[in-house]
């Protein structure tokens, strides 16, 4: 198992994507840093108004010595006051403008990563854990971009310039307050986010879990009742929620003790500059504006810090989230997209000596074959033999350990990518259908397609004459995973599809084993005729019906390895 990365190697991983957007950014630290100052400073400039109607004189040792009646210090309280408002909005409005920015770019990345990855990297993966990273994980990240980033820079100006405002009234005080900013903005959050990063971690896998398997029971919800398998799924379903609120219930203890030692650590490092000042001006070091200005200052200072102390648990989560969306992101690929590749025309193909595994599992073993242009090959084999991992070798979703795949008389590896798919139509045994209509199922195939282009494609696979019953012909729309259809029917839209694409080449997986004997003669005339139009049409068969083979002009024959 891959060892989980530090958090703040997550967070320089994704601060590098905040790059491009670096200007606002600093906007909203700028905006941030007026903003808390000026709600730092009400009440400072309020204990300063105190001080101007009890004593009537000026600021003594202090470098920001001023002198301003209690009336004009009223006049510019109510303004920063506004001013906090407004200032606030902006920084909260860059934040966000920057986070689903993001958002958008990093959804944009895993969906790009994940057509790199398919098929063969997503073969093993759980879709509820896919579904989760791309949903949950990556909202997640708001936290991070819209309130962790530049509150981290904001705290950070903002303790450096009131630690040399209090500083100013006396070192001392100046003293107190660093180690009071260092221990509540940086020492507690550590070793709060320490604590409850495994937590963390794993509270994020187990909601994808839970994702995974509540997508599984609504797809196998027939089974379910069917079988009477409801209260041991329900059971399972309790299970599981159990143990997600007992990682949450943790990070709320977590969240809990964070917030009461943080105000513990305040109150006493405030009473204790507040104490060291009372005894400087005991012995006439201070003044007594001195005392009230420093000690109000730290008093009114920890909202930042507070503000970033508190982000730790929620970090956690998202951290954790970060780590998800960038080991997915950083997966390699099993078979790398060759886009500078070989373009060129279908002639043939010849499979020499390969041999290929899963694993370390063989399935294929030194297979030596030709597929000759204008042929109909027909595959044959038992079960676990192989047969579905030649055509996906011959769409190169895997490459072979050993031996070589020639297309045209060139290795399948220096052929450009998307070169290769153009000339091939793949049909597998299960058909994905779309939550659309079946006129749009058929033109994944060709999306330019004309619907004369569909209805004849549709009429090659006979579907044409079912789809005109429906109530909407091709308009009809289709359920979610083609609920509304038979097995058959699924699998003549897959045909339909492969008919479309008008590949050279048409790689056929057990294309009728859904199908009844008549509709399987359907297909199997057209296919015959898809070869006999078009003298330089080649198809690759495979099935374990001797009957659907008898359209093959060459049977061959795989073993096991």
């Amino acid at each position: 198992m891959k060892e989980r990365r530090s958090g703040l190697a997550i967070m320089r991983r994704l601060i590098v994507l905040v790059k491009p957007l670096s200007g606002v950014m600093a906007l909203a630290v700028l905006l941030g840093v007026t903003g808390f100052l000026c709600a730092i400073f009400l009440p400072i400039l309020g204990a300063a108004a105190v001080s101007e109607i009890a004593t009537a004189a000026e600021y003594i040792n202090s470098p920001f010595a001023f002198r301003l009646s209690w009336r004009q210090i009223a006049l510019i309280m109510v303004i920063i006051a506004a001013l906090r408002g407004v200032l606030h909005y902006g920084e909260q409005y860059c934040n966000h403008y920057i986070a689903f920015r993001l958002l958008a770019l990093i959804r944009h990345q895993v969906f790009a990563k994940l057509r790199q990855l398919c098929p063969a990297k997503l073969e093993g993966k759980n879709k509820g854990d896919l579904i989760a990273i791309i949903t949950a994980d990556i909202e997640l990240l708001e936290v991070f971009f819209a309130h962790t980033i530049s509150p981290i820079a904001i705290a950070f100006l903002t303790s450096l310039i009131m630690l040399l405002f209090i500083g100013a009234q006396h070192w001392l005080a100046g003293i107190i307050a660093l180690v009071a900013y260092i221990v509540v903005g940086v020492i507690l959050p550590l070793w709060n986010g320490k604590r409850g990063a495994q937590n963390g971690l794993a509270l994020r896998n187990t909601v994808a879990d839970l994702d995974t398997f509540v997508l599984d029971s609504l797809y196998g919800m027939d089974e379910i009742i069917q079988y009477g398998q409801g209260e041991q799924e329900q059971a399972k379903l309790t299970a599981k929620t159990q143990k997600l609120s007992q990682y949450q219930q943790k990070m709320s203890e977590f969240s809990g003790s964070e917030k009461s030692i943080r105000n513990l650590i305040i109150q006493f490092f405030s009473w204790l500059l507040f104490f060291v000042m009372c005894v400087l001006y005991k012995q006439g070091t201070v003044s007594f504006t001195n005392v009230l200005l420093a000690t109000t200052a730290i008093f009114s200072s920890f909202g930042p810090l507070a503000a970033l102390s508190s982000l730790s648990n929620g970090l956690n989560q998202t951290l954790a989230s970060g780590e998800r969306v960038l080991s997915l992101l950083e997966e390699k690929a099993e078979v790398e997209e060759e886009t500078q590749g070989l373009e060129v025309n279908y002639t043939g193909t010849e499979i020499k000596q390969v041999s290929f595994a899963y694993q370390e599992k063989p399935v294929l073993s030194d297979v030596s074959l030709a597929i000759k242009q204008g042929q109909v090959l027909g595959i044959y084999g038992a079960s676990g033999s192989g047969k579905s991992t030649l055509l996906k070798l011959l769409m190169r979703f895997y490459d072979v350990n050993s031996g070589e795949i020639l297309v045209s008389q060139e290795n399948i590896k220096a052929i450009n990518t998307s070169s290769l798919r153009r000339m091939m139509s793949y049909v597998t045994q299960e058909t994905q259908i779309f939550s659309t209509t079946i006129l749009d199922n058929i033109k994944v195939a060709k999306l330019n397609a004309t619907t004369a282009e569909v209805e004849a494609a549709a009429k090659k696979a006979g579907l044409h004459d079912f789809v005109l019953s429906l109530p909407q012909a091709y308009r009809t729309h289709i359920g979610e995973l083609g609920d509304t259809l038979s097995d058959g029917e699924k699998q003549r839209i897959g045909l339909a599809r492969a008919f479309l694409h008008e590949a050279d080449l048409i790689l056929l997986d057990e294309p009728t084993s859904n199908l009844d004997a008549l509709n399987e003669g359907i297909i199997l005339d057209s296919l015959e005729a898809a070869v006999a139009s078009e003298s330089d049409k080649t198809i690759v068969l495979v099935s374990h019906r001797r009957s659907t083979l008898s359209i093959a002009d060459r049977i061959f024959a795989l073993k096991k390895a």
